[in-house]
């Protein structure tokens, strides 16, 4: 059976080194020139470089078939010659001769020089396929970061032109070199076959991909959805056979062995490997849009059942452990088999919401910092702040509206190493981040990040987004450096650094004392809005940092209660703020922090360790 250039079995979009030099030995030093040109320099693009081939393979056409035409007629002119071989002279049949061996001479050095003419081509095309590989891969890492809040520029629809471009291309020099190979044998174009129809197959298997990933944060018995894509649209007429899509789970392990497997086995993979869960409705057929040219397949309403989960390893926990969906699909093309397969991002499936926070750290973390080629799922141990910072400000950002200022990142930066802010080059660990509890806490820094950004956007987002609330600063700065240079009434609204998703009034007093509430947290603010509870405190007028009135600040966010009883004839009542040690307008001594307003049910709460809740 002849080798077949589509029977693949690596994985479309995750083979390492992809975007990398080719590296065969036949191309060194061939069409050199070629590649020192840059993606885009001075307009001369991507899309222009590919027109630019175009026309030098149309030229290389017309020359491989000019050179067919005059092969065939020297050597029908000296076959016919031939017949007339006894009728010759001794001399005329050696002046027979000599002419067929020059013309065989200048055949052989025009063959050459269409077969350098070739390669150069090849290497050509080498170097953009390259970088449209790359370029898909800076689409799936911008995926990635689009999942911690990123801006995303979805550029797909021109990545998939390119592509389909290439596979047109590549389909057509193969030809060239088959056709050459039939004029005569050539070690140097079999050598150019097989590696052309390795670039092929990466090519239609990188343009495999995840469309729209599934929730990074996976909870069992929730619906979610997902959707791939095969960027090389209507090209191959794949979408004939309406392909089938299957979808698995695969543990971090399996994914490694996976796709360690497929990307150096020359054995057709027949199946996926065995699921380390059991998803619902997790088949789908790929269909083909005729007017976008979109082939692809969506899965709207998967539901993961259950999940098997590897053994724990020293303080490992199911938040900890990441999967992955692959994307799995066999199609007949020419009467051979493409098997073809892709994984989603990392997923973490956790069976309780309390799990959700340190989830979304590891998701967080692998999003931010793992590498465009990676092993699944390696990330690094460690990273510098300045990596960290814009991390968290992308996050932080993108859930509430308003990015974090330089004065909010050294306060992150000193809670991290525990200490005052320095020159910012040192290395955050892993552990750092979400593993060792703050000084004098029971919870970590993201535990508290991510509160306070939950809080934020659940409660606060308006206030954030104008600027009313400074947020995250120290409390010994706040009563020490700020509030001492501030008049009578002015306030300050900072992050608690005790209590997990709570906000804290600091402010001055009419005897200059100044004071600090007790944190409200999103139970207090379920209850009654932050702004109405500041309207509540006579005391509190400037607020700082703008240092206007409270009521030109906050007035648009105050509640207004405009109906006074209610159809079944009560009389309409309020919950207000009340602090007894701020009343009377003096307060002596050290202050002392007041329950909230409202006294809530002592309800007990179960130690229940969520870490290890499989």
């Amino acid at each position: 059976m002849p080798q077949n250039p589509y029977m693949y079995n690596l994985v479309g979009g995750n083979v390492n080194g992809v975007g990398m030099n080719t590296g065969n030995p036949y191309l060194s030093g061939v069409g050199g020139h070629l590649n020192d040109v840059p993606m885009a320099e001075e307009g001369y693009g991507l899309t222009a470089r590919i027109q630019k081939l175009a026309v030098d393979m149309d030229n290389i056409r017309v020359t491989i078939q000019s050179f067919q035409s005059e092969q065939e007629s020297i050597y029908t002119y000296f076959s016919e010659l031939n017949q007339t071989r006894a009728m010759m002279s001794p001399q005329e049949a050696q002046e027979h001769d000599n002419q067929f061996k020059d013309q065989c001479v200048i055949l052989n050095e025009r063959r050459k020089a269409l077969v350098l003419d070739l390669r150069r081509v090849v290497s050509e095309y080498d170097t953009i396929q390259d970088q449209v590989i790359m370029a898909l891969k800076m689409w799936q890492r911008n995926q990635a970061l689009a999942g911690n809040g990123a801006p995303f520029l979805d550029n797909l629809d021109d990545i998939q032109r390119c592509v389909e471009m290439l596979v047109d291309m590549i389909a057509k020099i193969q030809t060239f070199v088959s056709n050459l190979l039939l004029m005569a044998d050539d070690p140097i174009l079999t050598e150019l076959l097989s590696h052309v129809r390795s670039v092929q197959r990466m090519l239609v298997l990188s343009s495999f991909i995840v469309e729209r990933q599934p929730p990074q944060v996976m909870k069992t018995h929730t619906r979610f959805a997902a959707a791939v894509r095969w960027l090389i649209g209507p090209q191959l007429g794949l979408y004939t056979n309406s392909p089938s899509i299957e979808c698995v789970i695969l543990s971090e392990a399996q994914a490694q062995r996976h796709a360690a497997h497929n990307s150096t086995s020359d054995m057709q993979t027949s199946s996926p490997p065995q699921s380390s869960g059991e998803i619902l409705n997790n088949v789908s057929t790929m269909e083909f849009q005729q007017a976008t040219r979109v082939l692809s397949a969506s899965f709207r309403n998967m539901q993961l059942k259950k999940i098997k989960r590897a053994e724990k390893k020293g303080t490992e926990s199911v938040m900890d452990e990441k999967f992955s969906l692959l994307f799995y699909t066999t199609v007949v093309f020419n009467e051979f088999k493409i098997s073809c397969w892709t994984l989603s991002l990392p997923v973490v499936v956790i069976v309780h919401g309390n799990q959700e926070p340190q989830s979304w750290a590891t998701i967080t973390w692998d999003n931010a910092f793992s590498d465009i080629t990676r092993e699944p799922f390696q990330v690094p141990e460690k990273v510098r702040w300045a990596q960290l910072s814009v991390a968290l400000n992308t996050k932080f950002g993108s859930a509430t509206g308003r990015g974090l200022t330089e004065e909010n990142l050294n306060f992150l930066y000193e809670k991290l190493f525990r200490n005052e802010a320095g020159e910012h080059t040192e290395f955050i660990t892993w552990a750092q981040f979400c593993k060792e509890p703050l000084p004098d806490r029971t919870f970590t820094f993201w535990d508290w990040f991510f509160a306070i950004m939950k809080l934020t956007k659940d409660h606060l987002l308006n206030l954030w987004k104008e600027g009313l609330i400074v947020g995250f600063i120290n409390k010994r700065k706040t009563l020490e450096e700020i509030l001492p240079m501030q008049q009578y009434g002015t306030f300050l609204l900072r992050f608690s650094d005790s209590e997990l998703g709570g906000i804290t009034v600091a402010f001055v007093d009419d005897q200059g004392n100044k004071l600090m509430l007790a944190p409200w947290t999103s139970r207090d603010l379920n209850i009654r809005c932050l702004a109405d509870r500041i309207h509540d405190l006579n005391v509190l007028r400037i607020v700082y940092p703008k240092n206007i009135p409270r009521d030109e600040a906050f007035a648009s966010f105050y509640s207004h209660h405009v109906e006074q009883t209610t159809r079944d004839g009560y009389v309409a009542n309020t919950i207000r703020a009340h602090v007894p040690a701020i009343e009377g307008g003096s307060v002596a001594g050290t202050p002392q922090h007041q329950p909230q307003d409202i006294t809530m049910p002592n309800y007990e709460m179960f130690d229940i360790d969520w870490n290890n809740v499989i």
